[in-house]
């Protein structure tokens, strides 16, 4: 809004580069977030209810949100309350590392809510997401690094002291004799 407008001359094509080099930057640094999905029944047995939640654990420690689906069968539709109360208890089970983002509701035969991870379990999944990243560029930029290395075999010898080359033998021609001419042979 300066006046006179002020206006530099510059590169188009440098300063695409350098906007899409500042884009890389930052896409690299931010966290995607995945919804897992566990599938439960109101009848599942107590055993199977354990494992289910513990995964839904991992996941939210992981940084990710987790869908937990009730799947009622047949006249299983009737007793919602058993599908809420499993939910309930899924709530309860989790509230250390988790929060509930979407409340449960019904869609069709299948109840479900959407779990998030507590922003304190969230923000340490994104540290060790950047830690694990900037340990892979390490270990590429080394690979890179020794795969791009010139081949020596010990100590580097200057040029001065290096073995001068064998000089060349002059080259043998041989001849064969020419055959006489008119004459059979």
């Amino acid at each position: 809004m300066a006046k006179p407008p002020v206006c530099k001359i510059m590169d188009y094509g440098k300063f695409k580069y350098e906007e899409k080099k500042k884009a890389n930057e930052a896409k690299k640094k931010q966290v995607v977030v995945k919804l897992k999905e566990v599938k439960l029944r109101p009848k599942t047995e107590d055993h199977d209810y354990d494992f289910k939640v513990r995964n839904v654990k991992g996941f939210l420690e992981e940084g990710n949100k987790a869908k937990v689906t009730i799947m009622f069968r047949g006249r299983e539709i009737t007793h919602r309350e058993l599908g809420q109360r499993l939910l309930e208890d899924v709530v309860k089970d989790v509230k250390e590392i988790g929060v509930v983002e979407q409340a449960p509701r019904m869609e069709g035969r299948q109840m479900y809510m959407i779990l998030a991870p507590n922003p304190k379990v969230a923000q340490r999944a994104r540290d060790l997401a950047r830690q694990q990243a900037l340990a892979h560029e390490k270990a590429q930029a080394a690979a890179h690094k020794q795969h791009h290395a010139p081949a020596t075999d010990g100590a580097a010898t200057p040029a001065s002291e290096a073995t001068p080359a064998a000089p060349e033998a002059p080259a043998a021609v041989v001849e064969a004799p020419a055959p006489a001419v008119g004459t059979n042979q």
